[in-house]
């Protein structure tokens, strides 16, 4: 394995020393520097895997040159070194960009811990960026959008599992981007320039599924007047996509699962054996396992099927995956309908951030449609938002203006805390409001932070 490079920055002498020892007899490559402008030079001279930093340095704080580093090595992940009693600047620290903190003095071993586990995401960030970069040159997913630690992670499994030949096992509501993550699963792999075909087996009639999937010969039934190939032959040497599996004929999950073991079948009205070599991404919104218990799914297929599970969260537990996909769907239907639509208004976005998307992503897909397609303005208002009845609920009992107004700025600045996880600078921004007023807003609700970093 190659020596990860460290950049080591601290102004104390003797603990620089003790840190290169350290790191050198784990196998790092360690060069360390006691000044700033030293350690700003390094980095625009020399790549680094990582950097550790003192918090507290001779003429600026550690911090602040953290974020002159990361303007020269973005994707560097840093950690902080904080003297004990400096937690609250150490936190300060992650939210402008610090992988993690240790409190002196530490235990060398809590150090290589943590580079190992800096190591591996900052892999993992590579892998994601470089999935997505293949995707983009290719095809145009520009709405994968991975803000979210869900969806990160979902690309992250995405990006370590495509180069396998494994099944894949899709979960989610409707609307999350099943098929969107299979393709992208598809285009990574090695079977890339060979053909991706999606199925829906529950648009599908139920008598014409067998014969959809595996073909016929003329003659098989009323109706036949020639020969048809199968989707699992079209799709030899590539992927075939079985959404909504869970509405299979029970039947026809039998004859699927021999394909699965034996990579050949008969089509409908043939003695002939066809061989294939497709790789199977299935999909459903289901609770298969529900559905087995209940006699209505084969368990061998479950098992057959649900080799790598992978779960698309809900569009309500991704909320800040919201102003990106918005920005997505705002640029493709203003070039598809030849609109300059700069953005949605601050009221507009609230309301977005507030819903609870029981469509998800294709929901607000559609939501983001209608608006640009009503609105004569270059910035959407919220008139045109959520119109068509989804938000609507029985009436609340009638309160002041100013009881209505407090109620729904509390529950709008909890939200908005819940999805940036604390952070009072996200959360100011997307509100619209300078930091110090912001906090004001929330000392008049007695909101603190802190209580949303645990969430």
């Amino acid at each position: 394995m190659d020596s990860k490079k460290i950049l080591v920055v601290d102004d104390d002498r003797n603990l620089l020393e003790i840190i290169r020892m350290r790191l050198e007899a784990s196998g790092y490559t360690v060069t360390t520097t006691l000044a700033e402008d030293e350690a700003l030079r390094l980095v625009g001279e020399h790549s680094f895997d990582l950097a550790v930093v003192d918090l507290q340095l001779a003429r600026q704080d550690g911090i602040t040159l953290m974020e002159e580093m990361h303007a020269v090595q973005p994707d560097m992940p840093v950690i902080i070194l904080t003297a004990h009693g400096s937690i609250e600047s150490a936190v300060e620290a992650m939210q402008r960009g610090a992988y993690s903190y240790l409190t002196k003095p530490f235990d060398h071993r809590e150090l290589i811990l943590q580079l190992e586990r800096a190591q591996e995401q900052s892999r993992l960030t590579s892998e994601v960026k470089r999935l997505k970069g293949m995707l983009h040159e290719k095809y145009d997913f520009a709405n994968i959008v991975a803000k979210s630690d869900r969806m990160r992670g979902v690309l992250e499994t995405v990006a370590r599992i495509a180069p396998t030949e494994s099944n894949v096992f899709l979960s989610g509501a409707s609307g999350t981007g099943k098929e969107l993550i299979a393709k992208a699963i598809h285009l990574v792999s090695p079977r890339r320039d060979k053909p991706f075909l999606a199925i829906n087996c529950s648009a599908i009639p139920e008598p014409l599924l067998e014969s959809e999937l595996f073909g016929y010969e003329k003659g098989a039934f009323t109706g036949a007047v020639k020969k048809s190939k199968g989707y699992f032959a079209q799709a030899d040497t590539g992927t075939i996509f079985l959404d909504e599996i869970g509405d299979m004929p029970y039947a026809l999950q039998a004859k699927l699962l021999r394909v699965l073991q034996e990579r050949q079948f008969h089509p409908l009205g043939s003695d002939k054996r066809v061989e294939v070599d497709v790789r199977i991404i299935a999909a459903t919104n289901k609770n298969l396992m529900e559905e087995v218990q209940k006699g209505r799914f084969r368990e061998d297929l479950y098992y057959r099927i649900h080799v790598i599970p992978i779960e698309l969260p809900a569009l309500k537990d991704r909320k800040e995956d919201i102003p990106a996909l918005v920005d997505h769907f705002l640029k493709l239907n203003s070039r598809k309908m030849g609109k300059k639509i700069s953005g949605l208004s601050p009221a507009a976005m609230q309301r977005l951030m507030l819903h609870d998307w029981p469509g998800n992503v294709r929901e607000l897909m559609n939501t983001i449609e209608y608006a640009v397609a009503m609105t004569g303005e270059e910035v959407i208002g919220e008139e045109y938002i959520l119109r068509t009845g989804a938000t609507a609920s029985a009436p609340a009992p009638l309160t002041t203006l100013k009881q209505a107004r407090d109620e729904f700025e509390k529950n709008y600045l909890t939200n908005l805390l819940r999805v940036t996880k604390g952070n009072v600078s996200k959360a100011a921004e997307v509100a619209g409001r300078y930091r110090a007023d912001f906090y004001k807003l929330l000392a008049k609700y007695d909101l603190t932070p802190v209580d949303f970093k645990k969430d």
